[in-house]
């Protein structure tokens, strides 16, 4: 990837991303990476609560690297942010979905990489014993993954974070059940307290290293991209456009060259079955 041969990168991260991150930035980008040691995400939001985020994931990564790359003097800069919650299409399933954001100034240039997985621990439990609390722990992988303890599920007065062994689970129930009668428990999301979202934060950066390789046959800008997905595969029976995909358009963001991937799937007819026509 020679684009970025010899350039400065600044990596936004508060919570130890770096881990996954940087090994596969350095093993496939000729940069040089700087990860401040004082830079705070926690502004633009908290998985515990404490500050809620104010816009969505995309414009939430966005605005956490270029903060970095401004406060601290760079032109680019990656960032990622993750979102817990039902999966985008099975909805009854809780699901990790991880961005992840590169940003060229001196290019105009802006690569997204996105990893939704059903391998999360992510979870939130109001508890009545002590009993309870052991119960949810070993079922989110404690204490190889972090818990917190609230004393509310929303506008809590007391949290304890940090809690990574049993001794200090039992501490810190023993302290809120002082204080008040409700005890919430929930998994710690943030990604050094978490390896399980780390493993999907590294997926997303896999997928962004090979966008960042995908150069446009045009003028080798990196970020070649599908732009858009081109539904009307026909219909194997009646030959009539479906809804499932014919195409992918790709296009680059600096010359605006396209291209059309025809076929992507590797099938040339739909199925009668996802044909309205045939099933009116």
């Amino acid at each position: 990837m020679k684009f970025f041969n010899g350039r400065k990168l600044i990596i936004a991260t508060k919570h130890q991303k770096e881990k996954v991150i940087l090994p596969l930035v350095k093993a496939n980008m000729q940069v040089e990476v700087f990860v401040p040691s004082d830079y705070d995400t926690d502004k633009f939001g908290t998985f515990s609560g404490e500050i809620a985020r104010t816009t969505n994931a995309l414009e939430t990564v966005r605005k956490k690297c270029l903060d970095a790359m401004n406060h601290y003097g760079y032109d680019l800069g990656i960032a990622s942010e993750g979102s817990f919650g039902p999966h985008p299409n099975l909805f009854f399933a809780q699901a990790d979905d991880e961005l992840l954001i590169l940003i060229d100034q001196k290019n105009n240039l802006e690569i997204i990489a996105r990893a939704v997985s059903l391998e999360t621990n992510f979870s939130v439990e109001k508890i009545q014993s002590y009993e309870q609390l052991i119960e949810f722990a070993k079922q989110v992988h404690f204490p190889s993954h972090g818990l917190l303890l609230k004393d509310r599920e929303n506008q809590f007065s007391k949290i304890h974070k940090d809690i990574l062994d049993w001794e200090q689970l039992k501490l810190s129930y023993d302290s809120l059940t002082e204080h008040s009668k409700e005890i919430w428990v929930e998994t710690d999301m943030r990604a050094h307290r978490n390896p399980t979202r780390m493993q999907i934060i590294e997926q997303a950066t896999q997928k962004l290293i090979k966008k960042v390789a995908s150069l446009c046959p045009n003028c080798e800008t990196p970020g070649y991209d599908v732009r858009e997905v081109v539904k009307g595969l026909p219909c194997n029976w009646c030959k009539s456009p479906t809804s499932s995909t014919l195409a992918l358009r790709y296009a680059c963001q600096k010359c605006s060259h396209t291209t059309l991937e025809k076929y992507p799937n590797g099938k040339h007819y739909e199925s009668p079955e996802f044909c309205s026509n045939c099933n009116p």
